[in-house]
């Protein structure tokens, strides 16, 4: 099964684990996670954090992914979305977007461990 497109995809879709604390090395628990391809193998959207933005009349969103791949090994995707549709090529966040993607982090604290950046 191949993930829904982007804009159809939202945080609360993916519930945290309570009591759950990462370890690099150990695999994270499967919660029927929606599956997706990548170059090492399918993979598990474990969390996913989408920030909203808007240049001029312009609407988008970046999308960073926390997916767990073959053997438990993390992975981390950018992308960025168009009328619900994820596209290719390079994300920009603006530094005020960079503050906004460090305090939704304070949420999915997998995705903060990986980046290895901590919410404000």
């Amino acid at each position: 099964m191949c993930l829904p497109r982007f804009g159809d995809l939202r945080v609360d879709t993916v519930p945290a684990q309570s009591g759950h604390t990462p370890v690099t090395d150990l695999p994270l628990p499967s919660i029927g996670m929606a599956k997706t391809s990548t170059p090492w193998g399918q993979a598990e959207l474990v969390e996913e954090l989408t920030l909203t933005q808007r240049a001029g009349a312009k609407r988008f969103s970046s999308v960073v992914q926390l997916l767990q791949g073959p053997g438990g090994e993390r992975l981390v995707r950018f992308a960025y979305a168009t009328g619900g549709t994820a596209r290719r090529g390079p994300v920009t966040l603006r530094r005020r977007d960079v503050d906004r993607l460090r305090a939704g982090l304070a949420e999915r604290p997998g995705l903060a461990e990986v980046l290895g950046l901590k919410p404000p």
